[in-house]
């Protein structure tokens, strides 16, 4: 039977009922007629299409007024879809409230900082908080579950979309009293944990207490932290709310789309231990070497928010790949490159937004796997020969991925660190995590990312660039990590405060780890804009440097700068049975890639192949995905899944998918 929480307790998961890798993406029949209802049959046979995602943005066809459901035109097309071979991740439509929602219910739209109301009109235009939103969300679950929990086109479920529209509303107000109660019990715990003696902002009631809205200056940081953790919750009580609506119908998975990096306000390791899959949307933010670095990024944090089982790549760009205020195109290849890169790094698929581009409305310019050209094109000419890829790969579905090195990521510290009056503006959360992982992946390195609090004794390596906010059982983790033979990197402005966001008195970082790191940071010396520093041995930094006192450690580089001068940059110490690094600045990429791969050489996790070739092993299978302008000889001739025949080398550009017990 379906459990009310937790994972799904009976039925297939998706890799089985598929019979391999998903592929396809989603689809929106309404938006068509019924000559291209017949087109796209033939075309996703040809493409070897086998899972749609239907229904996501059709909650005013499925109830054009409150109470009233429509499912004729949906009956329809998940018989046709079944009746093709192809598959159906069922969404429920509530990212999008109708027109009579927000019209019958002003309440439930979401309100700004400063208070400003906002209207329907486009998409996400709810609050999450609102009783009336949360009773038509449930409904609609439920209807839906009730009519198609065991059709037999539904493989999965897909709860939401994007989660979450952040609201500073009176019902947002109410539901964070609410969960401060519940967190602090009484007053003067949260007066003390926020500091409220500070500016006169002690509470003496819990209904004086309001959201972060628009105020004079700064806001208090500990309700800006904890608004956050509230959001975050509130947004998975609402997961919860439709999932348990769904599983009282129906054992087919469940699931929400993430999206990566940062777009979302969530915990994403919470959100993690709820869904049946971790499922997740990812679009590059910029192009060539950039975005391959990018999706393995996207696919190690995927992995790892699960638990290091499979995940789904619910949504990427067919020929998008965003950069600033341009949206760029795909080079030929790409489309295979990413996509195999999602599945090396864990995916059971390749899914992508959306099958066939829309011809009208606010995404008319959003690629496709269809595009406005049509079937006679490049792109469908790529997504085909994708499908037969993917296909081939059917094997691999269900497997896992091992690796050897993990970066640190807590939800807690980059909301900690986007809290205002910090000592720069260049202490970016996501900015600093990608450039850990990044000279991890210009190694050739297979990263997970872990929590502070995890079980860290399986890796090797463990870097932690970000940890601005550390809790005192993450401190001593850490301190054990490295007793016990672990090598680890922590990089500037880490530990400085606690889980409260209170500083820590003595010295930074936390006592646990300052122990492990044989160090004491006693002074942050943040940069100029502009000004470039060079350490002893040839380092270029800039942004951030601290005065760092050695208790224990050695000295590896110093700064040569200023009232620094010959004081410690880079410190290395060895604790217990392993090495505890501190690095108190910024190196250029280049540096910051050479450290890492010094640690790396340390610890004995080097790649066989060339630089530019990235190599994952999955399951059975050997993804190679060579990025470098040089053709990459095999040690010897081996039969290529993605070709389909015997090849001896991977060419600029090129993919191979090799299997590990045929000599690869």
């Amino acid at each position: 039977m379906i459990g009310a929480g937790g994972r799904a307790t009976s039925g297939r998961g998706l890799a089985d009922r598929l019979g391999g890798l998903a592929f396809g993406g989603d689809y929106n029949p309404e938006q068509w007629d019924e000559e291209v209802w017949a087109e796209d049959d033939e075309l996703m046979r040809r493409a070897r299409v086998n899972l749609a995602t239907v229904g996501v943005f059709s909650w005013a066809l499925l109830e054009p007024e409150e109470g009233r459901y429509e499912f004729g035109w949906l009956d329809e097309h998940l018989d046709r879809l079944h009746a093709n071979g192809v598959a159906v991740d069922l969404a429920t439509p509530t990212a999008s409230p109708p027109p009579w929602f927000t019209l019958a219910h002003p309440d439930a739209l979401p309100v700004t900082p400063d208070g400003a109301r906002l209207t329907h009109g486009s998409r996400d235009t709810y609050c999450l908080a609102a009783p009336a939103y949360r009773a038509a969300a449930r409904g609609i679950a439920d209807a839906l579950a009730r009519r198609y929990g065991d059709h037999p086109a539904v493989a999965l479920w897909h709860v939401h979309n994007e989660y979450a529209t952040l609201c500073w509303c009176d019902h947002t107000a109410e539901a964070f009293r609410g969960w401060l109660r519940h967190k602090y019990r009484a007053l003067h715990a949260l007066n003390d944990a926020w500091g409220t003696a500070f500016w006169s902002q002690r509470y003496h009631d819990w209904d004086q207490i309001m959201p972060p809205r628009a105020t004079q200056w700064h806001h208090n940081p500990g309700q800006t932290l904890d608004f956050r953790r509230f959001f975050s919750d509130l947004a998975l009580q609402a997961y919860r709310d439709q999932r348990n609506a769904i599983r009282a119908h129906s054992d087919r998975p469940v699931t929400t789309n993430l999206m990566l990096p940062g777009y979302q306000n969530l915990d994403l390791w919470a959100f993690g231990r709820e869904v049946d899959v971790v499922a997740v949307d990812h679009y590059p933010a910029a192009p060539g070497v950039d975005a391959a670095a990018d999706t393995a990024f996207g696919g190690d944090r995927a992995r790892s928010f699960g638990g290091g089982r499979p995940w789904l790549l619910m949504e990427q760009g067919t020929n998008t790949v965003y950069a600033g205020d341009r949206t760029l195109a795909k080079e030929p290849g790409e489309i295979l490159r990413h996509s195999l890169s999602h599945i090396a790094h864990g995916s059971d698929g390749a899914l992508f937004f959306q099958w066939r581009q829309s011809k009208a409305g606010a995404e008319t310019w959003h690629s496709a796997m269809v595009p406005h050209a049509g079937p006679d094109s490049r792109i469908f000419r790529e997504v085909t020969e994708l499908g037969a890829v993917v296909d081939r790969l059917r094997e691999v579905a269900g497997s896992t991925v091992t690796a050897q090195v993990a970066v640190l990521h807590d939800a807690d510290a980059w909301w900690a660190l986007n809290v205002e009056s910090m000592p720069s503006s260049a202490l970016d959360y996501h900015t600093t995590l990608k450039r850990a992982h990044r000279a991890l992946w210009d190694a050739g390195v297979v990263t997970d990312f872990a929590h502070p609090e995890h079980e860290l004794d399986r890796y090797r390596l463990v870097v932690a660039p970000a940890l601005f906010l550390l809790s005192d059982a993450g401190a001593e983790n850490l301190r054990r990590y490295v007793e016990g033979g672990g090598t680890l990197l922590v990089q500037h402005f880490a530990g400085a405060v606690d889980e409260r966001l209170h500083a820590r008195l003595g010295g930074y970082p936390a006592p646990a780890l300052r122990e492990a790191l044989g160090i004491r940071v006693e002074e942050l010396r943040p940069l100029r804009r502009d000004e470039k520093i060079t350490l002893s041995d040839g380092t270029r930094a800039a942004e951030w440097s601290e005065s760092v006192q050695l208790a224990g450690a050695e000295a590896v580089a110093s700064y040569t700068h200023g009232m620094l001068a010959g004081r410690p940059a880079l410190t290395r110490h060895r604790f217990g049975a392993g090495h505890g690094w501190y690095l108190s600045t910024v190196p250029d990429p280049e540096d910051h890639t050479a450290l890492v791969h010094r640690l790396l050489a340390e610890v004995g996790v080097v790649s066989a192949w060339p630089p530019g070739v990235e190599a994952v092993t999955r399951g059975r299978l050997l993804f190679l995905l060579n990025h470098g302008a040089d053709t990459v000889p095999l040690p010897r001739p081996a039969h290529d899944l993605v070709t389909d025949r015997v090849v001896a080398d991977v060419p600029p550009g090129g993919c191979a998918v090799l299997r590990t017990d045929e000599g690869a």
